[in-house]
């Protein structure tokens, strides 16, 4: 539907009077009691592509030459006057039912940011929970809608999130999860906010239950103009955003049964150091490679994008190289330091990861970062590249080190797997799969399985002997190879995990119980 339906829609739901759209300012619905403003800020190109959706062609061009525009627009079978005027680059869209009392221009004095009709009882219809500030006694200062809740952490005391009048909506919500160090905020219609810290789901506390409609609209006003089209045509969308000076967020939209909803991964701007995840020796050393594929595994939320940004930002800072970074979307940020780093978002700077894999290959890359190998073309073009002499990094989500040696040969036709598994065994340089647990104390820590290439590793691969490679990982420490049962059991040395958390963490829970026993640990 046209996005001005979707304006028209909240103000039928909100019995407004009407809605002004300004460019840079909140959204504004009007009621007899006064304006209230939404926690949607309006973008000039959003309200660009709305009004190129119901003007025609020659009043579009009247408008850019800063005539005024009036029109009529039926949604629901009602009419509604839309009133447009231009000052500058700010343009100014007001909306109300054409069979309304409606007696005031259009130069009408918009309302700023956060002006609410304080002394006024709540407008009929309008839900406090809703997308609007809440009402504050005369003279103070509104703040955002469920912002002023206290929000507890497993690892952090509670707080009050605070914003600006300027700031309402989601991001001081994300504000709010990198102070108290959580990893992930959930946005679920029909439910309040979740967020995930030390691996654990927890609502937050004093945060209302969020509806379908309001979330379509907090969601709304956060999301890229592009990407929400991206949405609303097929119902999923990612994306990159960032807070300056806070943190860079992943962020993925979707539809369930409720309605919209959002995962919110927060990225912190300073790249950890292999010191602070705990990264092997073996796995450090990879990164003096030139030339061969360096796989990162493991399952969602396990940390490879951690990794691999740690081991970029390594050879960053000591070797002078081109590397090329192809992502879905963009999530550490690298400046240049020693390496010159061209990052590229498949989306928005490239049709897929296929076809910029491809293209790196004439831009003169020493090192290429694939996001993901997630089809049979991207994994081809990788092993390509890495067997023409250049150093790939890649990550798939699979569990173990030998299990990504039959995922990678499987996803070819069976004619080409003997070949794949040739190039493979020719290539393939190192495989990192790892998996968080919890830490004593909170926070998370990172279990390591490494598998490291040799001639014998080689040969087990070119011989279809994939399920001899645990074995070689067993004896192969003195190469800097480690089993993740063998690094669970160093965590719980170390004391920096409890022995019931690794065994949930363990691939093969009867062989880790079996070592446990050995070494004489309870899990009790």
């Amino acid at each position: 539907m046209p996005k001005l339906d979707f304006y028209l829609a909240n103000l039928k739901k909100y019995n407004a009077a009407g809605v002004q759209l300004v460019t840079g300012k909140r959204v504004v619905f009007e009621f007899p009691s006064g304006n209230r403003a939404a926690s949607q800020t309006v973008k000039q190109d959003a309200l660009m592509a709305m009004l190129d959706e119901v003007v025609p062609d020659e009043s579009m061009a009247a408008l850019l030459l800063g005539k005024p525009l009036n029109f009529v627009h039926k949604y629901e079978a009602r009419e509604y006057t839309v009133r447009v005027s231009t000052s500058g680059d700010v343009w100014r869209v007001i909306v109300r039912p054409s069979d309304a009392d409606d007696t005031d221009s259009v130069d009408v004095d918009v309302a700023e940011p956060g002006s609410v009709a304080a002394a006024s009882p709540p407008p009929p219809g309008l839900d406090q929970t809703g997308p609007f500030p809440k009402a504050s006694p005369a003279g103070a200062r509104p703040v955002a809608a469920k912002a002023d809740a206290a929000v507890p952490s497993a690892t952090a005391p509670s707080a009050v999130a605070t914003a600006s009048d300027s700031e309402v909506g989601i991001d001081p919500l994300l504000r709010e999860c990198v102070r108290l160090g959580v990893s992930d905020l959930h946005l679920s219609s029909e439910s309040p906010p979740f967020i995930r810290s030390g691996g654990k789901m927890t609502p937050m506390q004093g945060y209302p239950t969020i509806g379908a409609e309001q979330m379509a609209m907090m969601l709304g006003g956060f999301t890229p103009e592009k990407y929400w089209q991206d949405f609303e045509e097929k119902r999923d969308a990612d994306f990159a955003h960032a807070i300056p000076g806070v943190a860079r967020f992943r962020v993925n939209l979707f539809y369930d049964r409720h309605g919209p909803g959002a995962v919110i991964r927060t990225i912190p701007f300073q790249i950890l150091t292999p010191e602070q995840i705990g990264l092997p020796d073996s796995v450090k050393q990879l990164c003096d490679l030139t030339k061969g594929l360096v796989l990162v595994t493991g399952p969602t939320g396990s940390g490879k994008s951690t990794t691999l940004a740690t081991m970029i930002d390594m050879i960053n800072r000591h070797r002078e190289t081109h590397i090329i970074t192809i992502e879905d979307p963009i999530e550490s940020v690298h400046p240049n330091k020693k390496s010159l780093i061209n990052q590229r978002e498949v989306g928005e700077h490239t049709e897929s990861f296929g076809h910029a894999l491809r293209a790196a290959l004439r831009e003169d890359p020493d090192i290429v970062l694939v996001g993901e190998l997630r089809d049979l073309e991207t994994t081809a073009i990788a092993l390509e590249t890495a067997e023409t002499g250049h150093l790939v990094f890649g990550t798939l989500h699979t569990t173990t080190a030998p299990g990504t040696v039959d995922r990678l040969v499987n996803q070819f036709p069976a004619n080409q797997q003997e070949q794949m598994r040739q190039m493979l065994a020719d290539t393939l340089r190192g495989v990192i799969a790892q998996n968080l647990c919890s830490k004593k104390g909170g926070g998370r820590v990172a279990a390591y399985e490494v598998l490291i290439s040799s001639k014998a590793v080689g040969n087990l691969i070119r011989e279809k002997k994939t399920f001899q490679l645990f074995s070689m990982m067993q004896t192969g420490r003195g190469q800097g190879m480690v089993t993740l049962n063998g690094s669970l059991l160093e965590l719980i040395k170390k004391g920096l995990v409890e022995p019931k958390e690794a065994y949930y963490r363990a691939a093969s829970k009867a062989e880790f119980k079996s070592l446990l026993d050995r070494e004489g640990i309870s899990l009790e």
